[in-house]
């Protein structure tokens, strides 16, 4: 039997060994909490948390108290929306989100304010055209789907041109792995992003935010409190006044170490080139994604994307199929699932011309 292929690096990417490494280390030799003591050990995992923290600012363009730890992009987006009903206790709020939406960037607002979609055009891209009139604005940076990076810098634009108080909200958790990002050149107030999508643990995301002390805080506890005078609240100032509580100060370690070892795309151009020609010969096979999309997202006539995975997985080949937590861009096009290819520095040719070949034969 073929040696397990993983080409679902779009759900989460394999650990590097080094960030294995690094957390193991952390864990047998130097682990203390974080912002609690005052010992040489508890102060070297403050030092660590900081660099992580710098490192992570260096990653998007910017500064240290812009950054703050998450439990990855749900928390993030869960959490805005706390900021913001918090911040804004008494505005009703409507909020622009698209087709191209995660279930995690769109259900959190459902149940506090109205929704309002930004059309797409006919390649999948936020039409800048016709932006909408809202309060807060949902970039998806790339969807999961289609894998398509959309021109932020494009799309801010366009909304601040239609509300210049306008909050925009980025989702980059697939968009991190393929492109640069640029908090500045994005001119966005809220961006969110998980480490297990660029090979650091799960339990590990960031949110940044542009103006920290805009925002009032939405989780209360350990370490945000400056001092407590009576019924009143000192608050410390960004990041902690965001990081009530104990960190996920392992993974955090590990995140600076996945950041400093990544590397955009990799190899994953040529292979995915190779398996987009070759499944594009399949006539059972309908890609619905572009050539140059990062990713190959397909259904096989006859046969339920459920089923079909099951198969490849019978065959030791890891793909993603359903709906991707992602309805809106499925029932756009008219499908009720899909199967995904996604391919990480790990895959080789030989990966590529075996999985292609297990399909093959899969749909003679």
């Amino acid at each position: 039997m073929k040696n397990f292929v993983y080409m679902d690096a779009a759900a989460s990417w394999l650990k590097p060994q080094s960030v294995i490494e690094v957390e193991s280390d952390f864990l047998r030799n130097s682990y203390a909490n974080a912002g609690r003591g005052i010992c040489a050990r508890a102060g070297r995992v403050d030092a660590l948390i900081d660099v992580a923290r710098a490192t992570v600012a260096d990653f998007i363009s910017a500064d240290k108290e812009n950054i703050v730890f998450t439990s990855g992009t749900t928390d993030a987006f869960n959490r805005i929306v706390n900021i913001l009903r918090n911040t804004y206790p008494d505005k009703n709020f409507t909020v622009a989100v698209s087709d191209l939406d995660h279930h995690s960037a769109r259900l959190p607002f459902a149940n506090w304010t109205k929704t309002v979609v930004m059309p797409l055009d006919n390649d999948f891209n936020i039409d800048v055209k016709n932006i909408p009139d809202a309060d807060a604005y949902v970039i998806t940076a790339m969807s999961n789907v289609v894998g398509i990076a959309q021109d932020v810098p494009l799309i801010a634009k366009a909304i601040r041109k239609k509300n210049k108080n306008a909050i925009v909200i980025i989702d980059a958790a697939q968009f991190v792995v393929h492109n640069k990002i640029d908090v500045k050149k994005f001119d966005c107030d809220f961006l969110c992003f998980s480490g297990h999508k660029i090979g650091a643990d799960t339990g590990v995301g960031v949110m940044y935010i542009k103006n920290p002390d805009d925002f009032s805080a939405d989780k209360f506890g350990g370490g945000m409190i400056n001092r407590v005078d009576g019924k009143k609240m000192i608050l410390n100032k960004s990041p902690e006044k965001f990081e009530a509580g104990t960190l996920p100060i392992t993974q955090i370690i590990g995140l600076r170490e996945a950041i400093e070892k990544f590397s955009i795309r990799d190899n994953s151009r040529a292979l995915t080139d190779y398996m987009y020609d070759e499944l594009s010969k399949i006539k059972q096979i309908k890609i619905f994604t572009p050539r140059d999309s990062c990713m190959i997202s397909f259904t096989v006539d006859g046969m339920h994307v459920i089923d079909f995975g099951a198969l490849l997985g019978a065959h030791n080949i890891c793909v993603r199929v359903g709906n991707m937590c992602a309805s809106w861009i499925h029932k756009k096009l008219n499908i009720e699932g899909s199967v995904r290819i996604s391919v990480g520095p790990w895959n080789t040719m030989d990966d590529a011309k075996y999985v292609v070949g297990v399909i093959k034969d899969l749909v003679k």
